[in-house]
């Protein structure tokens, strides 16, 4: 999965020094690179600043970081680090990110994430078919069409999984184990 140029998450990093004294100065940076380019260009700006000495900074505002909040102090090697993992795996990452907390890795999200599916019971369907269930129902005269999905969906989200409906017929799995 690819970010294309207008949804790379950025971030705008304002000189507190021209803050405090009535001006607005500061910059749009993209964090999907190495967290020494952007601190590279966190110093051009306050060395650009209308005050001298500038040296103290904040993220004023953040954009395309899907349902991540980003915060006035945050860590510029963490921005980093989710902005290649966002980078990687889109969408989904965010969500996996949001309900699990700043100490999620990329190998937590991949042992955990399934997929995307249309809803729940699409993800139990696909699962039987993978796994030959469905087929073996065949083979013994017994359609599909008394099999309750729901039902089955709802058994198997009470504990082993978890969803994220994110849109019409858009929904992510994640595996709670």
């Amino acid at each position: 999965m690819t970010i294309d140029e207008k949804e790379k998450p950025r971030i705008y990093v304002a000189c507190l020094a021209a803050y405090n004294n009535g001006k607005l100065h500061g910059e749009w940076i993209d964090c999907d690179r190495d967290s020494s380019d952007i601190w590279n260009e966190i110093n051009a700006m306050l060395a650009a600043s209308p005050e001298p000495d500038a040296e103290e900074w904040a993220i004023h505002d953040f954009e395309n970081w899907h349902e991540i909040q980003i915060g006035e102090n945050e860590n510029i090697e963490k921005l980093a680090e989710l902005a290649q993992l966002l980078k990687e795996h889109g969408k989904p990452f965010a969500h996996y990110y949001q309900d699990n907390g700043s100490d999620t890795t990329a190998e937590d999200f991949q042992d955990h994430y399934m997929g995307q599916y249309e809803d729940e019971k699409d993800f139990v369907y696909q699962m039987w078919e993978e796994c030959g269930t469905l087929k073996k129902l065949e083979e013994i005269n017994i359609n599909e069409c008394y099999i309750d999905w729901a039902a089955i969906a709802r058994d198997w989200f009470i504990s082993d999984y978890l969803s994220v409906e994110v849109g019409y017929k858009e929904t992510y799995v994640f595996n709670r184990h």
